[in-house]
């Protein structure tokens, strides 16, 4: 083999090295991401129950009409 094609050939191996520890840092920040939104979508679930849940005591029926904010 000559020096050229092995020099091409070592290039090339260095490059797939990368190429595939690029790939797997990608993976894994996609998985982190897919596992924050998950956390995120199970906080935002939790959040809408108790926002549903909630008795709104202090704020008036839509029925009634409340002063303006001046009075």
């Amino acid at each position: 083999m000559s020096k050229d094609l092995e020099q091409r050939i070592d290039n090339l191996e260095s490059q797939l090295v990368f190429q595939e520890d690029t790939i797997n840092s990608l993976n894994q920040a996609l998985i982190d991401q897919q596992q924050q939104l998950i956390t995120l979508q199970q906080q935002l679930s939790l959040f809408a129950k108790k926002v549903q849940q909630m008795q709104p005591e202090s704020v008036a029926p839509l029925s009634e009409e409340t002063p303006p904010p001046h009075y």
